[in-house]
């Protein structure tokens, strides 16, 4: 075989003298096939290859490539199909750009029409001459961009010349299969060229289409309708692809076509017949289903609501339904793993969408029409077939119906508006439908629980609970009342029956009690809790509380499996307000909570340590009799043994569950217990020799450990490292649990702790402190875990911990410390300041300068990336809040006191710096604002005329030469962008620290501002006297308004 040769200069060169134009027209086409196929080589020359592709991209603008490509496509012998397929494109491309004048339209159209003779006429058509199905709608694709050009006024014979293929000379059916196909493959291409909703199109392209749309509507859709009816007659039974293909085509033309025209009572029993029959053994199934599609489609029609319910009624959808329904398919073989699911879906699809056409006909319907009427009893009608599929085992047919369900149920709600017929039938609707919602929240029975290979099913599973709880939550708002009695009945009924049988009940059953006894405190809680006084609060209510008296007293806890209790834990949680009221039941249940932190399922074990966590919580006031028995009973879950993470890749698929029992997350799980017993040692009524014994018990053994492992930490042995890490949070997490007040809390102090409890978490802090300075350097691990204790133990220590503040902060902002950890800390110390207010000043006095120095050192240092720079922001934003709560909460003196006063200066500069940072507005205006706090804590008392008094000598010359200057700072960075929201924001700060320091100097700043830094801006005279005229007689809001339109103004 002799390699392909491809010369372009050859292709684009035409000499006279060579030959005639026929002998160029065939180098050329030699050429462009060459091309094409060297193009589609695999193996071809890369450079060759390329060459190859270049001149095939500028075909389409070359004037006769038109000519050549049309060639290259119909001739005899035929070209290869890649070739064939390339020169259509080709051809296609340069008609679709409306290149070609009428009459090159017309030498197209001749072409293809005799090639479309020879190859799909009936006197010539052979399974061999067609094209295959990709050549085919190629051809297809190029007919339709010739009907568009032509149809409107040359081609006006287009339907009809290509409707001649699918008959035989002299015959009245359509009996040539070639042609029939390919003439519903171009009608298939007209849609989508000119009806396709979901392409995006212009405005101009949309006009020429409606206006095609219309021309067929007028000359051809009676034609082409017909033809359907033919063509469905004659190949019923014979040729289930051209059923299959006709069906998909009246699918699509119905959209934007006259229905009366398509869907005559001819082609409705045609459908019908294809749905109803049944289907042989291996017979065509898809026939039926697109079938059943092309009843979508029809529904999906835009019409009337009245005349959409005639359509449904027309169309006999509910007899097809339930004539699918109990066929062998969807009945007999329901149960077994050969029913067909497909079939179902689509039935269901079909009944969800008739179901909402209806819902919108009733939603819109005026009071007295007879669509209320008829739409009510199509509703009676559907809603059987409804709830049928909406109970399917198979969730996602369950899944197709839920949304007219939804759509149904929001009518009902309606209340006011609805008309009374349908009011009447509404309440005989909710029942059936709450049931069938009910049901279908149970577990299958085929479903395992736990099990990992089924994790992706109990996911989908919990996914559908949540949209069934909407359709809960839709019933419960029509009808409280049925609601209350239907799930109270389901949930105290099955409570009986285990109080009776035991173990005999399918745990199954009780998950779906428990489930929706959790469900129902979104009704029985709503007013906030359970209780008034001693008294349910709302009918809801006084269910509810039957119910957890039930609970309770029916010993479902004894149920052996998993989901049930986990089920029970998550209720007893969430209705502690029971358990609050009825204290009698607390011990039993808390005894029945130790049995499950104990369990040997490691899902029920984790999620129960932080569930009694939640539980002790709500209940430790009552509880203080048997804490040392609860600490006891937890004592063996409390020793820490770190384990190093394992290498995990990232893009690594660990599922949850994984996730979920990895070190780590069982080490967060376990922290729980330790905050527990934080709240057990709290409790009231627990005396103080035991709150201080039962902390012993805990933390002596925990400060053991941590001296074991300071060594080998600081020699840098990783897992004792992660040892150390553990025993901090542990420490950090029982002081959380002993007190839970934080110093952001609304509470001015903390809740005075006995000074024996004091003493202990003083040791906490110590020991902690101790391991923060033995494996600090370079452990930003250690770090993290102290940062973490110390926001804890503020809270028991409160004001007691601020002697070791020093120690905290050289060990939390360490040299090697991240910006993060200085952003992090900083916001720690925000909180401490504020609690601490008086008591904190000689010790932030003699802490301010170290502090900021590391502060200003990490804003100073370069960002190296994104994740960096957003670090560096957010220090940026903390160092300036840190200075705003000093002068917020009248600590300001501490910043010029005799130890500070040195670095004032560059705490001032450094705000001015941020001041003036166009790259970050956020910050910037963070930076005016504390600008804004300086001038009204130091400025002095208000004055408009006479001399200003600021409190610090010589501030409001400071202020003025300082502060005003950074105000046209900002707005001057070439990068700042007037139109930026956030930009904007920070300008309107800055007109606020203009208007303070006009409060605090009066016309001496008028006078600054004229004379000084307007001047030297260059400011015209009379923006000057708008500009000042605005500051001294407008108050906030309007100057800030005026300023910032001024520096938009002035940026154009």
């Amino acid at each position: 075989m002799e390699a392909q040769v491809f010369n372009p200069e050859a292709a684009n060169t035409v000499h006279p003298e060579e030959g005639t134009t026929q002998q160029l027209t065939y180098i050329a086409m030699e050429q462009i096939e060459n091309a094409i196929e060297i193009a589609s080589n695999p193996i071809a020359d890369r450079d060759l290859k390329a060459q190859a592709l270049e001149y095939i991209n500028q075909l389409p603008s070359d004037p006769q490539s038109w000519r050549i490509c049309l060639s290259l496509s119909v001739r005899e012998p035929r070209c290869s199909e890649i070739v064939r397929h390339t020169s259509l494109d080709i051809l296609n491309n340069v008609i679709g750009s409306g290149r070609l004048d009428t009459q090159t339209l017309n030498v197209v159209r001749e072409n293809l029409m005799t090639y479309a003779r020879s190859t799909y006429g009936a006197m010539t058509a052979s399974q061999s001459a067609v094209d295959t199905p990709n050549l085919q709608n190629k051809f297809a694709q190029t007919f339709t961009y010739l009907f568009t050009s032509v149809y409107p006024s040359e081609w006006l014979s287009f339907f009809q010349d290509v409707l001649a293929l699918t008959a035989s000379p002299g015959s009245t059916t359509r009996d040539n299969a070639a042609g029939t196909i390919f003439y519903l493959r171009i009608l298939m291409q007209i849609h989508d060229e000119i009806a396709d909703v979901f392409m995006s199109r212009s405005s101009d392209d949309r006009k020429k289409n409606n206006d095609l749309k219309d021309l067929i509507r007028e000359r051809d859709a009676k034609t082409i309708a017909a033809s359907w009816q033919e063509i469905l007659s004659h190949y019923r039974g014979k040729d289930p692809k051209v059923i299959d293909l006709c069906l998909a085509t009246i699918g699509r033309w119905v959209s934007w076509t006259d229905i009366s025209i398509i869907i005559t009572e001819t082609l409705r029993d045609q459908l019908l017949e294809l749905v109803l029959s049944p289907i042989p053994p291996n017979g065509p199934v898809v026939l039926r289903e697109t079938a059943l599609n092309t009843f979508k489609e029809v529904l999906h029609k835009k019409m009337g609501s009245d005349y959409k319910l005639e359509l449904i009624h027309y169309l006999k959808i509910r007899e097809v339904v339930a004539h699918l329904v109990v066929s062998p398919a969807l009945a007999d073989l329901r149960a077994t793993s050969q029913y067909d699911t497909d079939l179902a879906e689509s039935v269901a699809q079909l009944v969800n969408q008739s179901v909402s056409d209806i819902v919108r006909a009733l939603e819109t319907a005026q009071d007295q029409s007879p669509v209320i009427s008829q739409g009510v009893s199509q509703l009676q009608d559907f809603l059987p077939l409804v709830l049928r599929f909406f109970s399917d085992e198979y969730d996602e047919i369950c899944s197709t119906v839920i949304p007219c369900l939804s759509d149904l149920l929001t009518l009902f709600r309606q209340k006011e508006k609805l008309n009374v017929v349908i009011r009447e039938q509404s309440a005989a609707m909710l029942s059936p439908i709450l049931d069938a919602v009910v049901k279908k929240m149970r577990y299958d029975e085929t479903s395992s629980w736990g099990n990992e290979d089924a994790q992706t099913d109990e996911a989908e599973f919990q996914e559908l609970r949540k949209r069934l709880h909407v359709l809960q939550q839709a019933v419960a708002a029509v009808d409280d009342a049925l609601y209350r009695e239907k799930i109270s009945t389901v949930v105290l009924t099955t409570f009986d029956n285990f109080q009776k049988n035991g173990s005999q009940v399918d745990w199954r059953d009780l998950d779906l009690a428990l489930h929706e006894m959790f469900l129902f405190g979104e009704l029985g809680l709503k007013s906030g809790g359970l209780y008034s006084k001693t008294k349910a609060i709302t009918p809801a209510a006084e269910r509810l509380i039957s119910m957890l008296y039930k609970l309770v007293e029916s010993g479902v806890a004894s149920s052996v499996h998993p989901a049930v209790q986990l089920q029970y834990m998550e209720i007893c949680v969430r209705y502690y307000h029971f358990f609050d009221a009825n204290p009698q039941f607390i011990s039993g249940t808390l005894e029945r909570f130790i049995q499950f932190v104990h369990h040997d399922h490691i899902k029920v074990r984790t999620r129960s340590w932080y569930l009694f966590q939640r539980f002790i919580r709500h209940v430790r006031q009552h509880i203080g009799d048997i804490a040392q028995t609860v600490i006891q009973a937890l004592s063996d879950l409390l020793p820490i043994k770190a384990e190093l993470p394992d290498d995990v890749p990232d893009d690594s698929d660990m599922s949850s569950e994984e996730d979920q029992q990895s070190a780590s997350a069982r080490f967060d799980s376990q922290l729980y217990l330790f905050e527990a017993v934080g709240c057990v040692c709290s409790a009231r009524g627990v005396p103080v020799e035991n709150q201080v014994m039962y902390i012993r018990t805990v933390i002596t053994p925990l400060f053991s450990d941590l001296e074991n492992h300071l060594t080998p930490a600081k020699n840098g042995d990783e897992l004792a490292i992660m040892q150390v890490h553990h025993l901090v949070m542990a420490l950090g997490t029982l002081a959380r649990g002993f007190s839970d007040w934080t110093p952001a809390s609304t509470s001015q102090s903390p809740p005075p702790a006995a000074t024996e409890v004091s003493e202990e978490f003083s040791r906490t802090s110590e020991a902690i402190l101790v391991a923060l300075e033995s494996v600090n350097v370079n452990n930003e691990v250690i770090r993290a875990a102290a940062r973490f204790a110390f926001s804890r133990l503020v809270g028991v220590l409160g004001s007691r911990i601020l002697p070791q503040l020093p120690r905290w902060i050289d060990g939390l902002l360490s040299r090697t410390s991240s910006k993060d950890e200085m952003a992090l800390f900083m916001r720690l110390l925000d909180q401490v300041v504020y609690g601490f207010t008086t008591e904190i000043y000689n010790i932030l006095d003699m802490l301010l300068t170290p502090l900021l120095q590391r502060v200003f050192a990490g804003i100073a240092e370069p960002a190296t990336g994104t994740d960096d720079e957003i670090q560096l922001a957010e220090l940026k934003r903390e160092y300036l809040s840190f200075l705003l709560i000093i002068l917020n909460k009248n600590l300001e003196a501490v910043l010029v006191s005799e130890a500070n006063q040195a670095g004032f200066a560059t705490v001032i500069s450094t705000i001015e710096h941020l001041a003036k940072d166009a790259s970050d507005f956020p910050t910037a205006k963070l930076a005016f604002t504390v600008l804004t706090r300086m001038v009204m804590t130091w400025g002095g008392p208000d004055v408009q005329t006479g001399n200003p008094q600021p409190s610090l000598p010589g501030f409001d010359r400071f202020m003025m030469e300082r502060f005003s200057p950074l105000c046209w700072a900002l707005p001057s960075q070439p990068n700042f962008d007037p139109k930026d929201a956030q930009g904007r924001q920070a300008i309107g700060e800055a007109a606020g620290l203009q208007k303070a320091i006009y409060t605090k100097t009066g016309d001496e700043y008028l006078s600054y501002l004229r004379n000084i830094e307007l001047n030297s801006m260059g400011m015209d005279a009379g923006t000057v006297d708008e500009y000042l005229g605005a500051l001294s007689n407008s108050d906030a809001k309007a100057f800030k308004q005026y300023f910032q339109t001024l520096v938009q103004r002035s940026k154009r």
